[in-house]
């Protein structure tokens, strides 16, 4: 009787997974530092946000403009009727007590919404909102934007997660000032002005911002800031000129360094 062949077994052929090139936000030694998690293994990651693709949809209620250098958007005290958004460039929010002494709240770039308050029942500014580098900001009425979050569920739901993140920074701003130096405060302004840990890509060139302007947002004197902008730089930290900054990925060990 002749032996039946054996049947070969089926190979079951893994696939790797196919790699997606190089990670978003690395670079060669020498250029801005890219966030933490970039340095990781590629992971999914939530479709980009892009309100402006939500805020022409409204018919009216909307107007853009653009601000020149240094204009003042809305002053403390002023009615609040509208949400702003930052389609190119950046604000300063800035507030002053009733003693006359100002302080810097944040400063703002590009895709960030500010003035929202309105939408939660506040009828004066807070704070005054001023151009810091040429700006085209979007304003959208108090009436229009609760329409709109109410019709459009999505939206609404990325709106909100753009809040509460905002909220955690905020936080995150407050334990900064409560529990570390003003150098480690100073370097974490500066990787946060090249947005160092955000999906975006980095900033490869930081706008000029006075050292006045960060000694407010920070709590020091602007000659603390000068002393510490000189050893980053000596460091090479950064590198800075007339034209602007640029924030180099070894700045982070100021903010980790214990």
């Amino acid at each position: 009787m002749t032996p039946t062949p054996a049947v070969p077994r089926r190979k079951i052929a893994t696939r790797k997974s196919e790699r997606n090139g190089p990670e978003e936000g690395t670079a060669p030694s020498g250029e801005v530092l890219s966030g933490p998690e970039e340095t990781l293994a590629p992971q999914k990651r939530t479709a980009a946000f892009h309100p402006l693709l939500f805020l022409t949809r409204l018919a009216e209620g909307r107007a853009g403009r653009e601000y020149p250098d240094k204009q003042a958007i809305y002053s403390q005290g002023d009615a609040a009727d509208a949400v702003f958004y930052i389609q190119s460039g950046k604000v300063k929010l800035t507030t002053v007590s009733k003693h006359g002494k100002e302080a810097v709240v944040a400063i703002l770039q590009e895709d960030s919404f500010f003035g929202e308050g309105c939408l939660a029942g506040q009828p004066l500014r807070m704070a005054t909102a001023t151009v810091l580098q040429r700006a085209i900001v979007v304003s959208v009425k108090k009436e229009a934007m609760v329409a709109l979050l109410h019709r459009d569920p999505e939206f609404a739901e990325r709106f909100l997660a753009y809040l509460l993140s905002r909220n955690i920074r905020m936080e995150a701003d407050l334990v900064d000032h409560l529990f570390n130096s003003s150098e480690k405060r100073l370097a974490r302004l500066l990787l946060l002005l090249a947005n160092f840990g955000k999906e975006s890509k980095p900033i490869p060139l930081v706008a000029k911002i006075s050292q006045e302007t960060l000694a407010e947002m920070i709590g020091t004197t602007r000659s603390r800031v000068s002393f510490f902008m000189n050893r980053f730089r000596e460091l090479g930290f950064i590198d800075y000129n007339s034209g602007g900054m640029h924030v180099h990925s070894s700045l982070v060990s100021v903010v980790l360094h214990d």
